[in-house]
């Protein structure tokens, strides 16, 4: 595909961003704890760990980097059980919608498997995004993120990913694509910022909400992308890395 110029194309995590797998997630690393002899995840400390990186958590659980890959394929079936119980973020579907009705492009980037991803979006919802990307490592989100580049045709500065974890910081900037941090996810907004997010979202219905984005070289418009009061993000220290999405009132 070789976007016009008025194209532009939002690239969205999967888990913990647009849907809410966090209680299938750690009652699966609960099974996989007992299984392979690593520490259960520590619900007591949960705020805590959503200071830290992915690496970090896994290493304050102790579990075994060599087993990561078989981990991974183990994670994906086990959450397969349980996919039914999963669905989108309250009010995700109809911005998702929002954002295809107004012109931009969207795609999807996950470390889970495709099957999973399918069921939750259902047929409907799935067939507004131009690529979907699954079965991303669990580090190995750069390579997939340029891809994703890659295989739709979209230069990095026509690009945003929205994710909710410090690891999607770390693609896009290794990228230079801008990055943009949900509130509601796995990690916390504070250490979002700190890992370049240009945007924070304090709620779904914030991808999509009053006033306009203009973005850069478009002349379409879509609702303003918002981020946290003012006295929420004044103590967060934001990358000065500047992305093509222009806000203006």
């Amino acid at each position: 595909m070789i976007p016009s110029m008025r194209q532009k194309l939002i690239i969205f995590d999967f888990d913990g961003t647009l849907a809410d797998t966090f209680e299938i997630f750690v009652k699966s690393f609960d099974l996989l704890a007992k299984t392979h002899g690593f520490d259960s995840f520590d619900h007591a400390n949960s705020a805590h760990l959503r200071t830290l990186h992915a690496r970090a958590v896994l290493t304050y659980h102790h579990v075994p980097t060599w087993k990561l890959p078989v981990l991974a394929i183990e994670m994906r079936r086990l959450m397969a059980r349980a996919i039914g119980r999963v669905s989108l973020f309250p009010g995700m579907n109809e911005v998702l919608k929002d954002l295809a009705q107004h012109g931009i492009l969207l795609a999807l980037l996950s470390s889970n498997s495709r099957d999973n991803v399918l069921r939750v979006l259902g047929h409907e919802t799935s067939q507004l995004f131009l690529h979907i990307e699954c079965g991303t490592s669990i580090f190995g989100k750069r390579s997939r993120l340029k891809k994703v580049l890659r295989t739709t045709g979209f230069r990095n500065a026509d690009t945003i990913l929205i994710g909710d974890e410090i690891r999607d910081g770390e693609a896009a900037r290794q990228l230079e694509i801008p990055f943009g941090g949900v509130a509601w996810g796995y990690n916390d907004p504070c250490v979002l910022s700190q890992a370049g997010a240009r945007w924070i979202f304090a709620e779904a219905s914030d991808l999509v909400s009053e006033g306009k984005v203009f973005f850069e070289g478009a002349k379409r418009l879509i609702p303003q992308m918002k981020l946290l009061p003012a006295s929420k993000a004044a103590k967060w220290t934001f990358n000065p890395f500047q992305p093509s999405f222009v806000l203006r009132s």
